[in-house]
């Protein structure tokens, strides 16, 4: 049934909780283990390379088959894949808790990474499929609200278990809460709708065709160079700010701190406009995105003050965050119908790319003695990003537009 048809403020409410539950669990077991690496490193007598091998290997994985996962959402169905997924995540973070080395933790971490590689797929699938189009944006909105709240919760609540009651058994209990998550979404199954297939006519791009066109892979440069981007502030405002205006580290924190806040927030605000604002996205997206980076170089450039440090990175993030939900509502409009499955799980795929590569590089600039380098950096990796966009919108709109070829 196409989402024009699904009724109901309430079922969409459903599908919206169920589904952002899911994505919750998925960052929240992301950010499961690094609290644990110290205990780990003493019971298994282990080096921090060793330790950072299991988040890569679960990450990686998931990168790694977001995509072929995707096509397999569009051929059989989003459901199956989730409750499959979504229990092989949880699952494995759970068994975890009976690993009698390191080796265990990197063979369930991808275990873990595989069943994570179907949320972003099936997640988008039966949104695009179940949601009303007047209330879409703010379901995408919220979808990346959950997430961001699972990558925020985990560390601290991961730390305060395993004081509590020891590694084992906080893993143990972590992973066993994605099971009353899996028999829900079975629960209510009937009414989460894959995306509705046009009818074949012979002459439709095949998957591959898709992934490869120069929208699709404009957005995917688009995703990938904003990740890029949020990586580099991440990994360093911190350590930029102390070291080009002498700023206290607890003061740096807080920007960082008000970056993160207003990045998450943004995502609602986002999906508010984005459903009172149907046309002209893009025009969204450039304004947001140039007041983000305005924030950027402000903090790299200026001597402001400390007091109004923390403000600054607020005011970037929530810009940032803001234009998180058009840029996937543009992806899902650019998707060829019943093939939203393959792209969003090829395009989404750029995040953890983009979060891989920029800190090493950035690392290496600072380490040479140039940190007044690095936040113009990822402001021009966001200037970039704003080039891809603009081209991937232009370019899938006249496509949309364009006549069909004669007979």
């Amino acid at each position: 049934m196409p989402a024009a048809d699904t009724p109901a403020t309430g079922q969409d409410a459903r599908i919206i909780a169920l589904i952002g539950t899911g994505h919750f669990l998925s960052h929240f077991y992301v950010l499961t283990l690094p609290p644990l690496f110290l205990l780990w490193r003493a019971e298994f007598d282990v080096s921090f390379a060793e330790l950072g091998l299991a988040m890569a290997l679960m990450s990686g994985t998931t990168a790694l088959l977001q995509t072929p996962v995707g096509f397999l959402v569009d051929k059989h169905g989003a459901r199956p894949f989730l409750v499959g997924g979504t229990l092989l995540m949880a699952l494995s973070i759970s068994a975890m808790a009976f690993a009698p080395g390191i080796w265990a933790i990197w063979l369930l971490a991808i275990l873990s990474g595989v069943g994570n590689s179907v949320i972003h797929p099936a997640d988008y699938a039966i949104l695009a499929g179940s949601i009303g189009k007047e209330r879409m944006g703010r379901a995408f909105a919220l979808h990346t609200f959950t997430g961001n709240l699972g990558f925020a919760l985990a560390p601290p609540v991961v730390a305060v278990l395993a004081e509590v009651m020891g590694w084992r058994g906080a893993l143990l209990l972590v992973g066993l809460l994605g099971v009353p998550v899996v028999v829900a979404i079975l629960v209510q199954s009937r009414i989460l709708r894959d995306q509705a297939k046009p009818a074949r006519t012979g002459d439709e791009p095949s998957g591959r065709e898709v992934l490869l066109s120069r929208p699709i892979l404009l957005f995917f440069g688009f995703f990938m160079l904003s990740s890029m981007a949020g990586s580099g502030v991440q990994a360093f405002v911190i350590t930029v700010l102390g070291k080009l205006w002498g700023t206290p580290v607890a003061v740096a924190s807080m920007v960082l701190t008000g970056y993160m806040v207003g990045a998450t927030a943004g995502t609602l605000v986002g999906g508010w406009v984005v459903d009172r604002t149907k046309r002209n996205l893009i025009g969204f997206v450039v304004v947001l995105t140039s007041v983000a980076i305005a924030m950027i170089l402000a903090l790299g450039l200026l001597p402001i003050p400390e007091l109004l440090l923390p403000v600054v990175g607020l005011v970037g993030g929530l810009a940032l965050g803001a234009s998180r939900t058009p840029r996937d509502v543009m992806l899902k409009d650019a998707a060829p119908p019943g093939q939203i499955g393959k792209v969003f799980g090829f395009v989404s795929s750029g995040l953890p790319l983009g979060g891989a590569i920029t800190p090493v590089p950035l690392g290496f600039v600072i380490d040479m003695g140039y940190p007044q380098l690095v936040l113009p950096v990822v402001a021009a990796l966001l200037a970039l990003s704003l080039l891809c966009a603009g081209s991937a919108q232009a370019e899938a709109r006249s496509r949309r537009t364009a006549p069909a070829p004669a007979e």
